[in-house]
């Protein structure tokens, strides 16, 4: 008996370092990415020269490099704030393992999780692929409309303050109750689990993602600043207060790009 709190902090350990593994490779990756494009304004997994209407035209090809690349970045994103619901899930199947129980790898439930991303991330491909045919983007990946950098951040911010957000928002804060409550037996469960969970965390999620449109998909600083408030509103006890002031936020900055704040240049003019 003496060893199996020593058995179950070594679990953890493993599974948390497989986590931070994780993400480490992929923060690299979009590191990577976001230094090459600026250095020569071509995306190393695609081979292509990103954004603006004055650069070449993407084929229907591109969009699997695309995804590849807003699927990396999702998971560099995300799994950070995932990671209490995946120790979460791990902690139970070892207390069904040690009991006899049938039991799935935790593998399995964040399997599900990454799948929910990875559709988000063929939505987002599909969208940026659009928006440089129609000329929306600058070179770096950055809005180039006023109208659609304000609509975006507008949109962002009335969100905040929706039942859907605050309800995703809720699951997403309890990960022992979520667990509990939606259990499913097999890996077929598991993988459910894991997809029902990430279904929450995208519709808690999706509209701050859409606001890597509107200061450059690849900007590092605004990814981790993205990255950080998601942790934060998911982990800080009484977090209502972050939603609500990061609406107000998003709702006064959208209503100034509107008004013509941006300049006749969009986002991406005033940022120069």
């Amino acid at each position: 008996m003496d060893a199996l709190p020593a058995l179950i902090k070594r679990d953890r350990l493993i599974i948390g370092l497989g986590l931070a593994l994780t993400g480490a490779i992929a923060w690299w990756y979009t590191i990577y990415e976001a230094r090459r494009m600026d250095v020569t304004g071509v995306c190393a997994c695609a081979g292509m020269k990103m954004g603006g209407p004055e650069l070449e035209s993407w084929s229907a090809a591109s969009l699997v490099p695309l995804f590849l690349m807003w699927a990396i970045m999702m998971v560099a994103m995300m799994l950070p704030s995932a990671a209490p619901m995946i120790l979460t899930f791990a902690a139970v199947a070892r207390n069904r393992r040690r009991a006899s129980r049938p039991y799935v790898p935790v593998a399995v439930f964040a399997a599900g999780y990454v799948a929910i991303w990875c559709g988000f991330s063929i939505t987002a491909a599909l969208g940026q692929w659009l928006l440089h045919r129609l000329a929306l983007l600058s070179p770096t990946m950055v809005s180039s409309s006023a109208l659609l950098g304000g609509l975006l951040l507008l949109a962002a911010g009335v969100f905040q303050f929706t039942p859907l957000k605050r309800s995703c928002l809720t699951h997403c804060r309890a990960p022992l109750e979520f667990i509990m409550t939606r259990w499913r037996e097999g890996r077929r469960g598991a993988f459910a689990m894991g997809v029902e969970h990430g279904a929450f965390c995208t519709g808690c999620c999706w509209a701050l993602m859409a606001l890597l449109f509107v200061l450059g998909v690849m900007n590092i600083l605004w990814i981790a600043a993205l990255t950080i408030l998601v942790a934060l509103e998911k982990m800080l006890p009484r977090a209502k207060w972050l939603s609500t002031a990061t609406g107000v936020l998003l709702v006064c900055w959208g209503a100034w790009v509107l008004a013509g704040g941006a300049g006749s240049d969009g986002i991406a003019g005033a940022r120069q």
